[in-house]
């Protein structure tokens, strides 16, 4: 289609008016309509990469998000802090730990794998820490941007824990347990595996299946710093 319009113009004719609104202080608040259980999973690249986005979108909005990875490995060429550790560090209301180690499970990575069970085990009872201190708190309120996330989240990212039940480093009905501890209001997202996960379809509101068509790794590029880590 070709237009008369200049640059100008057509940057006039859109919704915003090519204007990028100035960004808002970040203030403690609390979500309108949280509570549901978001499942990402699928072959394809970008499950963790959607979900930390959609923290980073909470947490702009003055809402208090933690990540708590079960298990995050890769290369030789991966660095042992990445990218979203930084970030998250850099942007109030959002905080991360990770309780796995270096390494795939099953990757003959040179990791242990004694470790990685008893580091998913961890990791899970870390949630269920978590999750009942938000049952406690008032979800309905601000938090502290820079408080505790014992103090209670409004959203609990659970990253790589659906590989950690698919490896049977945790039970697949521990994650349902989890799912049934969660109160109310707590938007609560639960990421990783290849495999679609069949004992989440009745327990989740959303399911997003991330799919691969092609990926460079299959042309033996390695992870790259800034999109992979």
């Amino acid at each position: 289609m070709t237009t008369d319009r200049t640059p100008e113009e057509t940057l006039e004719n859109t919704p915003g008016k090519g204007l990028s609104p100035e960004a808002d202080e970040i203030e403690p608040a609390a979500p309108d309509e949280f509570g549901l259980v978001q499942v990402w999973w699928g072959d394809g690249k970008g499950k963790t990469t959607a979900t930390l986005g959609m923290g980073m979108r909470a947490a702009g909005h003055g809402y208090r998000v933690h990540v708590l990875q079960f298990m995050k490995g890769g290369a030789s060429s991966v660095d042992a802090v990445r990218g979203e550790y930084n970030a998250i560090a850099a942007l109030p209301g959002i905080s991360y730990e990770n309780l796995g180690h270096y390494g795939w499970h099953g990757m003959e990575d040179g990791s242990d794998e004694t470790d990685h069970k008893a580091e998913a085990q961890a990791g899970l009872e870390r949630t269920k820490e978590l999750l009942e201190a938000a049952q406690t708190a008032d979800l309905s309120t601000p938090f502290s941007l820079s408080g505790k996330p014992s103090d209670g989240v409004h959203m609990l990212i659970l990253d790589e824990i659906l590989y950690a039940a698919d490896r049977e480093l945790i039970e697949k009905k521990d994650v349902r347990d989890l799912i049934d501890a969660k109160p109310e209001d707590l938007e609560l997202v639960l990421s990783g595996s290849h495999t679609h996960p069949e004992y989440l379809v009745d327990e989740a509101d959303l399911i997003t299946n991330v799919r691969k068509e092609k990926h460079p790794i299959d042309e033996n590029q390695r992870a790259r710093r800034g999109t992979e880590f």
